[in-house]
């Protein structure tokens, strides 16, 4: 697949100002909930986001859908009120119940169905999305009970052979406890939100998330992370490995422009204009610089 052709629409305004409405777990939509299913591997699926138009039909972030020979693991589970659509798509590819659920981060288009699925389902996230979780009226109270069971600090491994999975954490982006969750065997990863697509991204400071650290979690991510050739964002098409290397080299360059900016005394609005993305950056979509300066400024203390 040609990355000319990946690039068109990978990233949408309206997708990424309604992710951020979702973390506060918004009402279950009216009407009927759809969702699309693309097949990446035999066993390996996407639900993928709904469109964005009207508001009621945003479900929420991408869905892995892995297909084990012990069960089906869900990466993420989309917005509450969305869990039996889910289901309803799994069902129409293998008859194997849901046994594990990982998180990717915290919020709530990422986090919405861990009820649904019963407290019999493994749960499983980075140390600090799990913290974070615990901060949500979600997961108060009985609520509780559909937390991440399984955590990890930095790395670590479920499964083997063909149902390896490999979770990574590099360090804070959109939030401080992004995974990284590779399906070795596959050569695929999906990223969660800190690739959702291509554009400024949402950095959650009230999650950990930060400006400055984004470019170096990315770069780590890129040079730890062997194998793969597929990538499933948060939020957008799938794309491939080097879309993602490309995303962190845009983070790089737009951070150290805001950086600039900061040091020598421009204002905030002054740092949005004395960004110019690269050529090859030109189809990214910057609706968010503006918010994501005054979280780098104020990282700076300016």
């Amino acid at each position: 697949m040609k990355r000319h052709i990946l690039l068109g629409s990978l990233l949408v305004v309206g997708v990424l100002s309604m992710a951020a409405a979702a973390y506060q777990q918004p009402p279950a939509p009216a009407g009927p909930r759809v969702l699309d299913i693309l097949k990446l591997k035999d066993n390996l699926y996407v639900l993928t986001s709904s469109s964005p138009t009207p508001r009621e039909a945003f479900s929420g972030g991408n869905v892995a859908v892995f297909i084990t020979d012990g069960g089906v693991t869900l990466v993420d589970d989309k917005l509450a009120g969305w869990g039996q659509a889910v289901l309803d798509k799994v069902k129409g590819v293998t008859d194997k119940p849901i046994t594990r659920i990982i998180n990717t981060h915290t919020h709530g288009d990422h986090t919405g169905n861990n009820g649904f699925f019963g407290a019999n389902v493994e749960i499983v996230a980075q140390e600090n999305t799990k913290t974070n979780m615990e901060k949500m009226d979600a997961f108060k109270g009985d609520g509780a009970r559909f937390l991440p069971a399984k955590t990890y600090k930095d790395k670590m491994t479920i499964g083997s052979g063909k149902d390896r999975i490999d979770l990574y954490y590099f360090g804070a982006a959109h939030t401080n406890g992004d995974a990284f969750v590779v399906f070795r065997n596959l050569r695929v990863m999906h990223s969660g939100d800190a690739f959702s697509g291509l554009g400024t991204p949402l950095m959650d400071t009230n999650n950990g998330g930060s400006g400055l650290a984004y470019p170096e979690t990315l770069a780590k991510a890129a040079a730890g992370i062997k194998g793969v050739d597929t990538v499933i964002p948060g939020h957008s098409a799938v794309t491939t490995w080097q879309t993602f290397v490309d995303f962190g080299e845009f983070m790089k360059s737009f951070v150290g422009s805001v950086t600039a900016s900061a040091k020598s005394g421009q204002t905030a609005d002054a740092a949005v204009t004395a960004f110019v993305p690269a050529e090859k950056f030109k189809a990214y979509n910057i609706t968010r610089a503006r918010a994501n300066v005054d979280v780098i400024y104020k990282e700076l203390g300016k």
